[in-house]
């Protein structure tokens, strides 16, 4: 019985250790994202067109529970769903509208200090993903 005890507490303290050890996302990140060939960016030199595009994502952790919001050149905020912090791993969507139709986009990013390098991909569309590096706001 008493090992029994000693295993959970041990288990517990283990679970609580890993917890502790979640990265430090709360705040303002900046990241200037790529933009999609034929989108706003277009092909290098196509009428002065953006190549990239800056954007502001803000983060609140609590326990494993990521929640915030992305914001866009335009200055729209959007809701993240889905939200996970595992160690120094994150992820989220966002849907977006466009016309009549509603796009699913993963963001997995990993956490380095004030640094997220990111990866996005769209759900149901079979392209490559996009990667980019967000830093946290000073």
């Amino acid at each position: 019985m008493k090992k029994k005890i000693f295993l959970c507490a041990l288990l517990a303290l283990i679970v609580g250790a890993v917890s502790a050890y979640a990265a430090d996302v709360d705040g303002k990140w900046t990241a200037k994202m790529p933009a999609r060939m034929g989108g706003k960016g277009g092909p290098p030199g196509a009428g002065g067109a953006p190549q990239e595009m800056v954007v502001t994502f803000t983060f609140k952790a609590s326990g494993e529970k990521l929640t915030g919001t992305m914001s866009g050149p335009g200055g729209n905020e959007v809701e993240i769903s889905e939200g996970k912090v595992k160690g120094n791993d994150i992820s989220f969507k966002i849907q977006r509208q466009f016309q009549e139709r509603t796009m699913v986009m993963l963001y997995k990013g990993k956490v380095s200090g004030d640094e997220i390098k990111f990866t996005q991909s769209i759900e149901g569309v079979d392209r490559p993903p996009r990667e980019f590096t967000a830093q946290r706001a000073k």
